[in-house]
């Protein structure tokens, strides 16, 4: 998928999961001290970052990610908003080693460690990041969400689900791992573990089709060779005519770890 699709794709995630968001942003705003110092790790479009400046107007934000383009796109979103003055990009390698980026009195990584060749390093590195009493918050996701109401189409969708979570697991991606016994080895206390299991029904925020149809297009993207050509077809043309549909609903679910450097 192209960056453009792909930080578009991020973006509507904020946009209609928004409740979960806000929820999550509100339960961190409300831990994190006058005037933070900010790391979001992995920030790809910029969603974490735009949404931590908004609700934390007081903080200075740096937005960490290996790629350039992503972080251009957050820089323009930040000066829409107005926010620019308070947000920092740097580009890295999280696998690498780290520029300085502390000390931080809150680091966020929402959807990013998994994709980490070595998550235990880089918790090592964001303790010593964080100044002692600081937060961090790990955000982390099963799978894509799923969009059809019951039938073939659910099916299909079930069937490209189990396909993708293979593929990630021959991939080295840590979809399940256990990130709280993670922690407690870096050396933080975990505070709190939340599961938030969304599943939003009509009427949709209208940014849903899209959403659907770009997700939809993602996981196509890493199917061929590995399901059916029928069922290829079939993925095709449910893509295609997604975003007219009034049956979708929005399921999904999001894990949330609030861990504390002693």
């Amino acid at each position: 998928m192209a960056h453009t699709h792909l930080a578009e794709l991020l973006d509507l995630d904020a946009d209609v999961l928004h409740e979960y968001h806000d929820t999550v942003l509100t339960w961190v705003g409300s831990l994190t001290p006058a005037r933070p110092r900010v790391v979001d790790l992995g920030a790809g479009s910029g969603t974490g970052t735009l949404a931590l400046a908004r609700q934390l107007p007081d903080a200075e934000i740096v937005a960490v990610d290996v790629d350039d383009e992503m972080l251009d796109h957050l820089r323009g979103r930040a000066h829409a908003l107005g926010v620019a003055d308070r947000v920092h990009t740097v580009q890295a390698d999280l696998d690498q080693s780290w520029p300085p980026l502390g000390p931080a009195d809150l680091i966020w990584a929402s959807a990013s460690l998994h994709h980490l060749a070595e998550p235990a390093r880089a918790l090592t590195r964001a303790h010593a990041t964080l100044r002692p009493g600081g937060l961090f918050v790990v955000t982390e996701l099963d799978s894509f969400p799923r969009f059809l109401p019951e039938g073939a189409g659910a099916d299909l969708e079930e069937r490209c689900h189990a396909v993708l979570a293979e593929i990630r697991a021959e991939k080295g991606l840590h979809m399940t791992e256990d990130w709280a016994a993670r922690l407690v080895e870096a050396g933080f206390t975990v505070e709190a573990e939340r599961r938030f299991d969304i599943a939003l029904r009509a009427p949709l925020p209208a940014a849903t089709g899209r959403y659907a149809h770009l997700t939809l297009a993602r996981m196509r993207h890493g199917l061929d060779g590995r399901l059916p050509a029928p069922d290829l077809a079939a993925l095709d043309t449910i893509a295609a005519g997604v975003a007219s549909r009034t049956d979708l609903t929005v399921r999904a679910t999001r894990t949330v770890w609030l861990a504390r450097r002693p």
